[in-house]
């Protein structure tokens, strides 16, 4: 391909990515023989993204493991096994994002109860480095507070239109913030039509039981 210069553009695919592809598709095939419904966890630092887990893990038991990732420390971990599931912590010592061997050796380490039907991967809190990363999900899940805006969307288009879910957290906060989350909605499916949109507060229960519906299938 050339451009108006007559430049040549020759599309290199990076060795990383495509050793990445690789052990995602045997993720997915091991976590297809197991039969977990396995989910990726995307947001910014704060968002909600571990308090949400505790609300799933309260309403599905031992039917829910997690894997969570973090630059530092095993606190969310530890918070979502007081919450009464399995629970195994990354520490990334820097890196911004999980990858798929991550999350394949994580796996291997893992004792999962006979009747876990679905695995939560919380992804290192950015908006940015993991949107691109295929860890072997069945649903990569885009979580947005309302104390972060409702302008961020078109801000961050690599994650939003990819996402098969879009999760509007701390919804118990809309009298109090200046937040549209229609707009938020709108400006997601512009990107990515097929979204599936759900606004949720763990505070009040408000829309977990719609979102606990589409994880469980």
């Amino acid at each position: 391909m050339s451009d108006s210069k007559g430049r040549k553009t020759i599309s290199v695919l990076s060795p990383v990515m495509e050793k990445n592809r690789r052990i995602a598709a045997y993720n997915r095939k091991r976590f297809d023989e197991r039969g977990l419904n396995v989910l990726n966890l995307i947001s910014s630092p704060g968002a909600g993204k571990t308090t949400l887990l505790e609300v799933l893990v309260r309403r599905f038991g031992r039917a829910i493991a997690v894997i969570e990732g973090d630059v530092q420390t095993e606190r969310d971990a530890e918070r979502i096994r007081a919450a009464g599931a399995v629970a195994y912590q990354i520490e990334t010592h820097g890196a911004c994002h999980l990858d798929a061997q991550r999350i394949s050796d994580a796996f291997d380490r893992m004792v999962i109860p006979s009747e876990c039907r679905i695995l939560a991967i919380e992804n290192v809190g950015n908006l940015i480095c993991p949107s691109t990363y295929d860890l072997g999900e069945h649903l990569k899940i885009g979580l947005l507070s309302l104390p972060e805006g409702d302008d961020k969307v078109l801000k961050y288009p690599p994650l939003f239109s990819r996402v098969d879910l879009l999760v509007v957290t701390k919804m118990d906060l809309l009298p109090h913030m200046d937040f549209d989350p229609d707009r938020v909605e709108a400006e997601c499916r512009s990107l990515n039509p097929d979204v599936r949109c759900f606004r949720v507060s763990a505070r009040t229960g408000e829309g977990i039981d719609a979102l606990c519906a589409e994880l469980w299938g």
